[in-house]
């Protein structure tokens, strides 16, 4: 069994060099691939949601990966249609949603996986959906940092573009890099396996797999033709000149105030510099013309330097390749071409638009001369129309109430749900310079948590905040907030805080994410399950992984005393538990386990036995 990153890393160095992927369909035999995999997607949401079987990462095991790389090697492995369920969408209608069963899934990463480390490097700069260190707000960072001066934003969506993706150009786009129809075979089976909808089977004659974990990677290596075409053919089109000429009739101004300034006639040189700071202190002429872009996912915007018309025949071209390239059409009631002073781009959940305000003026640090300093800027602000659409939930007939759903939740948890709602959108606008926009929804979310706690505990919601209600102090500032906590024994108690959030306009913001805890490279439970030790009984014979849906879960025995597994599970702080088939068995059955369970030291002592074990073999 060769290490997974060692693979991964070969695979790069491969892509990085535009070499062709060979014996590709080999790489699915090594089982590391697959704990890595698993590791990766094992905590993703949905992942306990079943497929056409009953099958869930609940039961993962060794032996199971052994049965899927047996059915590989001999070519025996079937896809299983994907379940299908509609989620709503915002203007009303519904998504089609895949679940796929639980074998596949797992199957899909280590093909994402392999992917991923070759595509990766020979992506497009430009392209910044479901790639590793990129994002939304590394691509709104591009459009602020690299698009000053825009005239004209080309807002781009491809229709149905996920649902209507080329089965052909797809597989032929793998084969122009991998060399291997045996991996081609297995990829069109995947593309061709279909869904069930109220249990009748469908074939899916183009469009990736909704919901499929590689589906985001292979619409990515089809739209980097997009991406190519705009880099190689557009872009190159519509730039040229050096730089922007002077506006003659501003120079000209500029030229008097000085003149009239050295003669001593101060009044004069004042009137003239207003004058002139109404006039742009460039011309656009024909012979100066520039182009930008940037793409998430099927969603893409284009900033333009020239006229309109120009951007009339842009959006005609793209419209043409799509259709003739990829078989894909743009969405007319979504493409649209802004005005960038005037009006706002939409991208991203973000208005995009640029800056023009004659009146704001900031010294030169060098000649202390007062300029112009936004215009041009690109600006970033809170959709209007976002705040009243979020707003609604916490209200009804216009007016603030609270919400019945969560009145069984306990407090930490009321007051935990609104501050996890509320610091999501407050990190995803942080680039927005009218983030203190957010202050009209943050109230309506106060007054309704407030009223949620007071219908909870029926009382008054003076009665609540007085309750609740604390001063902290982050960062040098301090902020009145609501807690709620949950004592523990022997322990400090769990607390939840809703407000201490800043509203400050931060461009180089960043939505962090709890990195897992690496053994070797490896995330904790890819080494629990390596060590096949039943947390349990310590069992070492046929071990599999016991799974919950979150930890919550554990919690819920009210009037009754908590299992022993279940304690066991809370005293290690995890939603899984590596079992022997006999202790799963009897778990899932709800009877008294048969086999005696053993102290926690003892487990953590087996654990770290054979942890230490792993880490310090070859093999690893």
């Amino acid at each position: 069994m060769r290490n997974a990153d060692t693979i991964l890393g070969l695979i790069r160095e491969r892509g990085s060099k535009g070499l062709p992927l060979e014996r590709v369909y080999k790489l699915l035999y090594e089982k590391d691939l697959y704990l890595k995999a698993y590791g990766k997607i094992y905590g993703n949401k949905g992942a306990m949601t079943h497929g056409v079987t009953d099958e869930t990462p609940d039961g993962m095991s060794l032996g199971k990966i052994d049965a899927i790389i047996e059915a590989l090697r001999y070519e025996r492995y079937q896809w299983l249609p994907a379940r299908r369920v509609y989620i709503p969408k915002k203007n009303g209608k519904k998504r089609p949603l895949g679940m796929p069963v639980w074998s596949d899934k797992l199957l899909q990463e280590v093909i994402r996986l392999i992917l991923e480390a070759y595509f990766e490097p020979q992506f497009s700069d430009h392209s910044h959906g479901f790639r590793l260190k990129r994002g939304c707000h590394t691509a709104l960072r591009e459009v602020y940092n690299k698009w000053r001066g825009t005239n004209w934003f080309i807002e781009g969506d491809i229709s149905q573009c996920f649902d209507r993706l080329d089965h052909e150009l797809l597989l032929n786009a793998l084969e122009k890099h991998i060399h291997d129809g045996r991996f081609i075979a297995l990829m069109r089976g995947l593309l061709d396996a279909g869904y069930m909808e109220d249990w009748t089977f469908n074939q899916t004659l183009s469009g990736v797999p909704q919901g499929g974990v590689v589906s985001p990677l292979l619409s990515n290596i089809l739209l980097d033709t997009l991406d190519k075409f705009v880099e190689t053919v557009l872009i190159p089109k519509y730039t040229k000149g050096a730089k922007r000429k002077i506006n003659l009739e501003y120079q000209r101004l500029v030229l008097r105030a000085l003149r009239e300034r050295r003669k001593g006639n101060a009044e004069k040189a004042r009137e003239l510099k207003k004058q002139f700071q109404k006039l742009p202190s460039i011309a656009i002429g024909p012979e100066y013309r520039r182009l930008n872009y940037v793409r998430y996912a099927d969603d893409f915007l284009l900033g333009f330097v020239g006229t309109k018309a120009e951007a009339e025949e842009i959006k005609r071209q793209l419209g043409d390749f799509l259709r003739d390239e990829l078989k894909l059409e743009l969405s007319q009631a979504k493409t649209l071409i802004t005005h960038a002073r005037s009006e706002a781009a939409k991208f991203l959940g973000y208005e995009v638009t640029v800056l023009h305000e004659d009146g704001k003026q900031t010294a030169s640090s060098d000649t202390g001369v007062s300029k112009r300093s936004i215009n041009g800027v690109i600006g970033l602000r809170v959709p209007p129309d976002m705040i009243e659409e979020k707003g609604k939930r916490y209200m009804k007939s216009r007016k603030v109430t609270h919400r019945t759903e969560l009145m069984e939740y306990s407090d930490y948890e009321i007051v935990l749900t609104y501050q996890l709602e509320y610091r999501g959108l407050a990190n995803y606008y942080r680039l927005a310079y009218n983030l203190r926009k957010l202050a009209k929804l943050k109230w309506i979310m106060d007054a309704s948590l407030v009223k949620t706690l007071a219908n909870k505990h029926r009382t008054t919601a003076k009665s609540i905040r007085k309750r609740h209600q604390k001063a902290i102090v982050i960062e040098n500032k301090e902020y009145q907030v609501l807690q709620a906590s949950i004592p523990r024994k022997d322990k400090e108690p769990l607390v939840a805080t809703w407000g201490g959030v800043s509203l400050a306009w931060d461009m180089k913001a960043t939505i962090q994410e709890q990195p897992p805890k690496l053994y070797g490279g490896r995330t904790e439970l890819e080494m629990r399950l390596l060590a096949e030790t039943c947390e349990y009984c310590g069992s070492q014979e046929d071990v599999e992984v016991h799974h919950m849906r979150a930890m919550k879960q554990l919690h819920e025995y009210p009037g009754r005393p908590k299992p022993e597994w279940v304690k066991r599970m809370v005293a290690l702080k995890r939603k899984t538990m590596p079992l022997c088939r006999t202790c799963h068995d009897d778990l899932h059955a709800g009877r008294p386990m048969r086999r005696h369970m053993i102290e926690i030291e003892e487990v953590n002592a087996i654990r770290k036995e054979a942890m230490t074990a792993i880490l310090e073999s070859r093999v690893l």
